[in-house]
């Protein structure tokens, strides 16, 4: 997971790591053996991803500061929480798939554990996701499985060094950077490239995308035959954007993802300052470092309103089914131990 962190207006990206939440095992509690086998299955690194200032001035960006004064996690429209408060009271189960002990979900197969399909909110995204994944990140570590296991069919995620070729003109990517672009002026800067490329009659080619896993041909051949009298309908709006790339990686790793060839040359796009609700965040660090889950949740919603041109009422707030969730058992966890 990323922490992002920008200083003399010049970023510099610092990933995903989780804290420690959890008592020494001769901590006095009060919570229910269910409760404390929740609150392990948070133990470890939560990935962050953040557009926030190295020291967290607030710029004169008006909806920098309104984002900034709200509280996070407040008036989300979610569905009921009923079906994780049966899970959590019948504790960890085995995954079928790799017999792993989980609650919730599988973060090593992306699958439901003592929870059905029909029980969760499934979200339908108006953009392609794709979260590139370091392999030494510990999979438990990550929130950017929430996406995968709500969204399905429109997150895909990668290990490294597993990266399709990416056209251009077609992808962006949420990553800080000198030349990072706003979400609001993306789909321009977008449109800007694809007509210079094509009044250069020197230039090369976008590459031929190739298949990889997670990618079906039907996919592949709808990426790359899309015209632009097709894109004159429901994706008018944001065309030619077809998807939008997410790393999931810790600091030392960042690096080198970020800048492989193939990344090279995709639109950059930062986010805005907003608060995190993790809840635990790293020791001397601002509130302004996102998690994974969050940092995709906050590009939607941008999304939503400044390229899609529509009013936001709650579309993707489902994003934050799961860690809403995992955040309020935290919080009840902390009370019970006198902690706040």
């Amino acid at each position: 997971m990323l922490f992002i962190s920008v200083l003399y207006f010049k970023y510099f990206i610092c990933p995903f790591s989780l804290m420690m939440i959890a008592e020494s095992p001769d901590s006095k509690t009060n919570t229910s053996p269910s409760e404390q086998a929740a609150m392990s299955s948070l133990e470890g690194y939560q990935g962050l991803y953040s557009g926030c200032r190295d020291k967290p001035t607030i710029t004169s960006d008006s909806s920098d500061v309104h984002e900034l004064t709200k509280q996070p996690l407040q008036g989300l429209k979610l569905a009921s929480h009923v079906v994780l408060d049966s899970a959590q009271q019948r504790g960890r189960l085995k995954c079928s798939k790799c017999g792993g002990s989980r609650m919730f979900f599988c973060y090593t197969c992306c699958s439901l554990v003592g929870v059905g399909m029909q029980e969760i909110p499934v979200i339908k995204l108006p953009v392609k996701i794709d979260i590139i994944k370091h392999p030494n990140e510990t999979d438990g570590k990550s929130t950017a499985v929430h996406a995968k296991i709500l969204a399905s069919n429109d997150v895909t995620m990668y290990t490294y060094p597993c990266i399709p070729e990416y056209e251009k003109d077609k992808v962006v990517l949420v990553f800080p950077g000198p030349g990072a672009v706003s979400v609001q002026d993306m789909i321009q800067c977008l449109r800007d490239r694809s007509k210079n490329r094509s009044e250069d009659p020197f230039d090369e080619p976008c590459v031929k995308r190739l298949k990889t896993e997670g990618q079906t041909s039907t996919d592949v051949a709808s990426d790359q035959l899309k015209t632009p009298d097709e894109a004159n309908t429901s994706d008018s709006k944001v065309y030619p954007l077809q998807r939008v790339v997410f790393i999931d990686s810790t600091w030392n790793q960042t690096n080198k993802i970020s800048t492989d060839e193939r990344l090279q040359g995709l639109l950059q796009v930062e986010l805005k300052l907003r608060k995190t609700c993790f809840w635990r965040t790293q020791k001397g660090k601002p509130d302004t470092y996102l998690a994974t889950i969050e940092a995709i949740y906050y590009f939607l919603k941008d999304f939503h309103q400044h390229c899609l041109l529509q009013e936001y009422t709650g579309e993707y707030d489902n994003l934050l089914f799961f860690y809403s969730y995992l955040h309020s058992l935290v919080n009840k966890a902390k009370t019970l131990k006198g902690k706040c």
